[in-house]
């Protein structure tokens, strides 16, 4: 079984653009994911200071355990780059994660 994901985008309609970069981004993290089962990335869209749009990102882990590991939000103006480094962040965060665990 492989490893799921539920986008949900808060403020604007979403894109193929960004669904297909978050399958990209998802391949990936589960090569380091061993025990997470289902990633929830959720997109949002505000106005900064000057009235343009800005993204975050956030994802939030489930593993096996029921445990969830929440990634930081990416902000950027660009919702795809924001998405690719909320991936990045959790990338990190599963590697330190590994290297703390005692197994």
């Amino acid at each position: 079984m492989g490893l799921g994901m539920q986008i949900a985008y808060l403020g604007f309609s979403g894109s193929n653009v960004i669904e297909r970069e978050a399958g990209v981004e998802l391949v990936r993290l589960a090569g380091v994911a061993t025990d997470i089962v289902d990633c929830r990335l959720t997109i949002k869209v505000y106005p900064d200071h000057s009235g343009q749009p800005v993204y975050d990102a956030q994802l939030v882990l489930l593993t096996r355990d029921s445990e969830q590991v929440t990634v930081q939000c990416n902000t950027h103006a660009d919702p795809t780059v924001a998405t690719q480094h909320a991936f990045d962040d959790a990338v990190r965060v599963l590697h330190e994660r590994r290297a703390r665990s005692p197994y």
